[in-house]
């Protein structure tokens, strides 16, 4: 099951991806952890030190490319693939185990969970570069991503609506908006969930920094229904916050209770393989029309394998 954290900056999405991909790990789950923001500090929030190096997706793109096509008759060289492009019969297909060597090679094992990063935006980017080029890797890994129902995808996006620059928001099971008490924070997650309602995407919200019974009415107010419980700000977190050892056995019974809502709601949650690839495929027509044939000098419309759906079935074929 694939999930992403989102939210405006600073609401703390980031502490909220780690604690759930720690409480996934703790119960021995598969988890693979992609930190997707343009701030990385997923793999510190895991307990991973500053000082750690991985090797980051965002500068390995033609690697990850050339990987990933595999033999597939419809793609002929990596310059040809764009983020979108989407796995056909032949293209390389990828599991959450440990055996996969993209994940030996780009991950690291932190807290229980293998994490791989997208690289931060470097100052060679500053004015001639997006940071959805580099998150873009994402988006090629988990359009070729096969996961089963007891395996975890946990992905720490971007902040607030920036996540719709790219058909990135559409690769998940579900998405959980972290929302803090306040009008600006309730605000991007409105703006989240009408963009997300147009694809069929799954969200949900978990109140973050809530002090008292009246945070918690106003954000059952505001978000109704998609609230699936709150996490305040117990001295563990604002320890954790700070760069801190969390254990999980320090979180308030509230805090347990969140996490547990968040899983129960992604496990519920129906996996369709047919509208997945559809979806990838429409965000790849796309993006043929609007810039990637003119970049590549080809029309990408033909990498399209009429007769392919992602899925455990094809990983048979």
């Amino acid at each position: 099951m694939k999930i992403a954290f989102v939210g405006k900056g600073g609401s703390g999405k980031t502490t909220l991806s780690a604690l759930f991909i720690r409480r996934l790990a703790a119960e021995g789950r598969p988890v693979l952890a992609f930190d997707a923001d343009i701030n990385q500090h997923l793999g510190v929030a895991l307990g991973l030190p500053e000082d750690v190096s991985i090797t980051p997706l965002g500068q390995h793109l033609d690697e990850l490319k050339d990987y990933l096509r595999g033999d597939n008759p419809r793609i002929a060289s990596a310059a040809e693939m764009i983020k979108t492009t989407p796995p056909g019969r032949g293209s390389r297909l990828l599991r959450v185990g440990d055996d996969e060597p993209l994940w030996a090679k780009y991950g690291h094992p932190v807290g229980g969970a293998r994490l791989l990063v997208t690289g931060p935006f470097a100052e060679a980017d500053l004015g001639v570069a997006c940071y959805h080029s580099k998150v873009g890797a994402v988006e090629l890994l988990l359009n070729h991503l096969v996961d089963g129902a007891d395996e975890y995808v946990v992905v720490d996006m971007t902040a607030g609506a920036d996540a719709f620059a790219s058909g990135l928001f559409t690769r998940f099971d579900r998405t959980v908006l972290v929302v803090e008490p306040t009008r600006k924070s309730v605000s991007v997650y409105h703006q989240y969930r009408g963009y997300a309602a147009e694809h069929g995407v799954e969200v949900s919200v978990v109140g973050n920094k809530v002090l008292d019974d009246g945070d918690v009415a106003f954000l059952r107010e505001q978000v109704g229904g998609d609230l699936l419980g709150c996490v305040g700000l117990s001295p563990a977190i604002r320890a954790a916050e700070r760069g801190e050892p969390l254990h999980l056995d320090d979180l308030a019974p509230s805090d347990h209770s969140a996490l547990t809502a968040v899983r129960a709601a992604l496990d519920a949650t129906p996996r369709d393989w047919h509208r997945y690839t559809r979806q990838a495929v429409d965000f790849h027509l796309r993006n043929a029309a609007a810039w990637g044939d003119q970049r590549t000098g080809t029309e990408l419309a033909d990498q399209i394998d009429p007769g392919f759906v992602l899925g455990p079935d094809a990983l048979i074929h």
